[in-house]
């Protein structure tokens, strides 16, 4: 059993749990992944690993309600635990492979969208533990949906936060702060974007044009975790990859992202149907014809 240390709401449906695990705290780097499982029944969730202590032992998983599991999820509380935990699983970011002198070279953007804040913060605070300071944009639609910024304006070396609405922080798409930013004279040698599907593919369209390398992360799409079940199949550059195994970060501008947003799109119609029968449990009456 994996005990709950702590647990918050960042924001709207999205949580902030602590989890005694002192093996994977022990092995993790940042970009990795791992699954959780509530119970002997309980589905196997891959979640990103926002920050870890290797010291206690522990690790910090962000999470977002998008069906039943996570609904469930949500509900647990400090002191309660998990079945069962795997990782860490999935490659590093490529950042932690590099050479340490290479590496305070580079002059690096970090573009964060939603509940991809989470797996944004690790890389963020990671580089600044090896001495090099990353500019990072936050996006989200609201204020009120915005998670983590303290944490990462204790890391990033500037911040820039954005709003669709333009109620907190600059105005617009982050796709606009990233066209601001380089019209200001900022230079980048390579953009790490993480958040909503939608966000990346824009993103990376930009960023071609820019002829600004682009990294992405395809952990939206993952559902086994480990290569199994296909869900997370890839195109990437004409080949065929798989975002838990093969990634889950990628070269942005190989990416068909279209293909993958279908893919996408057909889990997501499950997921909702699975939410929708517990919330209303015995009240469901299975009217959309493709329940049972």
């Amino acid at each position: 059993m994996y005990e709950i240390l702590a647990s918050r709401v960042l924001t709207t449906n999205i949580y902030e749990m602590v989890v005694k695990a002192p093996r994977i705290a022990a092995r993790c780097l940042p970009g990795q992944f791992l699954i959780v499982r509530m119970d002997e029944r309980g589905e196997r969730i891959p979640l990103t690993i926002c920050d870890y202590d290797r010291t206690a032992g522990t690790v910090n998983i962000v999470f977002q309600i998008v069906g039943a599991s996570t609904k469930r999820m949500a509900e647990l509380q400090t002191g309660d635990a998990f079945q069962d935990i795997v990782g860490p699983l999935g490659r590093p970011s490529e950042l932690t492979e590099m050479d340490a002198e290479e590496l305070k070279a580079k002059k690096i953007l970090f573009v964060a969208g939603g509940v991809g804040t989470a797996p944004v913060y690790p890389q963020v605070k990671w580089l600044k533990e090896q001495g090099v300071a990353a500019d990072v944009i936050v996006g989200a639609k609201t204020k009120d949906l915005l998670i983590l910024e303290p944490e990462m304006e204790a890391v990033a070396g500037n911040l820039y936060i954005t709003t669709d609405d333009g109620s907190y922080g600059r105005s617009g798409m982050v796709t606009k702060t990233i066209e601001d930013l380089v019209s200001e004279g900022k230079q980048y040698d390579v953009c790490i974007a993480i958040g909503p599907m939608i966000m990346m593919k824009f993103v990376c369209l930009l960023t071609k044009k820019l002829e600004l390398p682009t990294i992405v992360s395809m952990n939206p799409i993952m559902v086994d975790g480990t290569g199994m079940c296909g869900a997370c199949r890839l195109n990437v550059g004409g080949q065929v990859k798989f975002a838990c195994v093969d990634g889950p970060e990628f070269d942005g501008h190989q990416v068909d992202f279209d293909q993958a947003m279908k893919r996408q799109s057909i889990y997501r119609t499950e997921e909702g149907r699975a939410k929708l029968a517990l919330e209303e449990g015995e009240t469901h009456h299975g009217g959309c014809g493709n329940c049972n």
